[in-house]
């Protein structure tokens, strides 16, 4: 079978501590890694919820982007509901038309403008480089050419 893109949302519950919702978050990581090939992770963190679900006020949110096999999605699905601190999973199938979430977008535009602005630094500093030496290099002429006065 082909293999087709997803983007999961999963809820974790914060109420046994922010760390164990990042674990989870990491084991969950591993299972998508082991079962397809996982594009990106965004962690939004802690998020306080419209209303209460489940009594829990907030939740730490993962957004998953990855590529697997059809089957994948619903035991990934379960996976997430039968595991007592989660709270809720979405999972839904992107097409090719379909962008990077807004935040995996923003992030890649933002990797991309830090390479150019780390090229363009590389750029002015070879040449504020030669102009140093350049000039050490006058006042070093300047100096011998200079008559020494009593």
């Amino acid at each position: 079978m082909a293999k087709q893109k997803y983007e999961s949302v999963v809820i974790f519950s914060v109420k046994n501590g922010e760390e164990k919702a990042k674990e989870l978050s990491e084991k969950f990581k591993s299972l998508i890694e082991a079962n397809g090939t996982l594009e990106a992770v965004d962690d939004w963190g802690v998020r306080t919820f419209a209303y209460p679900i489940n009594y829990e006020k907030e939740g730490y949110y993962t957004v998953y982007e990855f590529e697997a096999e059809p089957d994948f999605p619903a035991e990934l699905t379960r996976q997430v509901n039968i595991t007592d601190s989660a709270v809720r999973v979405l999972t839904i199938a992107r097409t090719d038309d379909m962008e990077l979430s807004n935040y995996a977008q923003k992030a890649k535009e933002a990797a991309e403008k830090a390479e150019e602005e780390k090229e363009a630094a590389e750029a002015q500093e070879e040449p504020a480089e030669e102009e140093k030496a350049e000039t050490a290099e006058s006042e070093a002429s300047e100096e011998k050419a200079e008559p020494a006065e009593d």
